[in-house]
């Protein structure tokens, strides 16, 4: 090791190497002044990022992430002298990964901030790169979302997962089951919409052999399957109100019977529920307990509309086109790019899938272009007026100017220098900006 690392007392060197996640030690300059073993198993020779700064090489970036647009944890545990975390995209040697980061200060003899201990435990471990957890995204709106994701999945806290149809709330159902302790444990969704009181019981808690004309064997209900795992209860909103007693039953006292049994069970999992509808509206209309609800909705999660976050649907695109089309390298030309930037996608994702697959089918080549995409009506219905729009989102102007500002820079491809000097700002403005 080099003599920025000779620095650190024996004691704290043989503490870091002791624990398991990644960790690096960190100066208040932002520089990296050594790693822990589990660090250098995993990336290898540390000289590589011994004396450089934490941002460079998580990053590439010349600043510190919060002059960048980002949330950094070193400052916000500078300022308030407590740890500090947050959820990053990263570069690592194995490519762009989730990290979630945390920072915690060390004193030393005199009380004086001395180190930063930075410890990365990466989300690739439930898979493999950012699109590991079945979900794709990079924008501000995703990781918020996928950060909360992270934070609720150790706990048994029950999650609300709140978005349109096609927003992907069973993949972000399964992120949380796969970032949870319950990971190898069974993963059972439950489609709450269309059921009658009579399949609701039977499906949800099974039955027990001739308890009705046609039950020739018990059957096992799927909280009974979802055992030391996870259930997710998808279009909660659309349960029935004299059904959604029994559900509450179930939650508020853990345990069941099957239908035509006597014999109590106990309920073991982790319930997360996801819902398009508007549950404070129904509750006030009548149509949804109050009681199941605040049993519920103890860690809601909006998941953002494919409208709240246009900078990723050239992502999300490009991945599509490989799953629809493996074998076939096809890729979007930079005008397609753009004009699928702008529809609103009413559908969210799956209206973009099915855009692309139309688009599979016309193009002869390897490339997409505008011509394959649908123009005139088809826009002009995704397109919301003005009236539709003001129902839709009223936003305070500072968030206006940094969607605008985000959307100006992915047009010019991520140059911030650039646009800075067309709008008018200096770059430190402009990070500020970005927020």
């Amino acid at each position: 090791m080099n003599d920025k690392t000779t620095t650190v007392p024996r004691e704290l060197q043989s503490l870091l190497d002791a624990l398991p996640e990644p960790r690096i030690l960190v100066g208040q300059d932002y520089r990296i002044v050594s790693s822990n073993a589990a660090y250098r198993h995993a990336f290898g020779n540390p000289r590589a990022i011994l004396g450089r700064t934490c941002y460079e090489i998580s990053h590439h970036y010349d600043k510190p992430c919060d002059q960048c647009g980002e949330s950094c944890p070193l400052q916000t545990a500078m300022t308030t002298r407590q740890p500090g975390r947050v959820l990053h995209l990263h570069h690592t040697p194995r490519g762009e990964e989730y990290v979630d980061v945390e920072l915690i200060p060390i004193q030393d003899e005199q009380g004086k901030l001395a180190y930063f201990v930075e410890t990365m435990r990466f989300l690739h471990e439930t898979g493999d790169q950012p699109g590991a957890l079945g979900m794709e995204g990079r924008s501000p709106a995703f990781t918020q979302m996928l950060a909360l994701i992270n934070r609720a999945a150790p706990a048994m806290t029950p999650v609300l997962l709140l978005g349109e149809s096609g927003t992907g709330k069973e993949l972000a159902a399964l992120a949380l089951h796969a970032l949870s302790p319950r990971r190898n444990k069974p993963f059972v969704p439950v489609d709450c919409s269309g059921m009658t009181e009579s399949l609701f019981e039977s499906e949800l808690f099974g039955y027990e052999k001739g308890a009705f004309t046609g039950a020739t064997r018990r059957k096992t209900g799927l909280v009974e399957a979802a055992a030391g795992g996870t259930l997710f209860l998808d279009e909660l909103g659309d349960i029935p109100l004299h059904l959604q007693v029994k559900l509450l039953r179930l939650l508020e006292s853990g345990t069941f019977r099957r239908v035509g049994g006597v014999e109590t069970l106990r309920a073991d999992f982790r319930l997360v529920a996801a819902t398009h509808r508007n549950l404070e509206e129904m509750m006030d209309a009548g149509t949804f307990r109050r009681d199941l609800y605040y049993r519920i909705a103890a860690f809601p999660v909006h998941l953002p509309a494919l409208r709240e976050r246009r900078e990723d649907i050239p992502l999300l695109a490009n991945v599509m086109l490989e799953r629809l089309a493996p074998g076939r390298p096809l890729h979007l030309t930079e005008a397609a790019a753009e004009q699928l930037m702008q529809y609103s996608y009413p559908g969210n994702v799956r209206e973009l899938r099915n855009l692309l697959e139309r688009a599979i089918l016309l193009a002869d080549g390897d490339t997409i272009d505008g011509r394959h995409l649908p123009t005139g009506p088809v826009l002009a219905r995704n397109a919301p007026t003005p009236a539709q729009a003001a129902r839709e989102e009223i936003l305070p102007l500072e968030e206006v100017e940094r969607r605008y500002v985000r959307q100006a820079l992915q047009r010019l491809g991520g140059d911030k220098r650039e646009l800075a000097r067309r709008l008018g700002l200096s770059e430190r403005t402009l990070y500020r900006k970005l927020g």
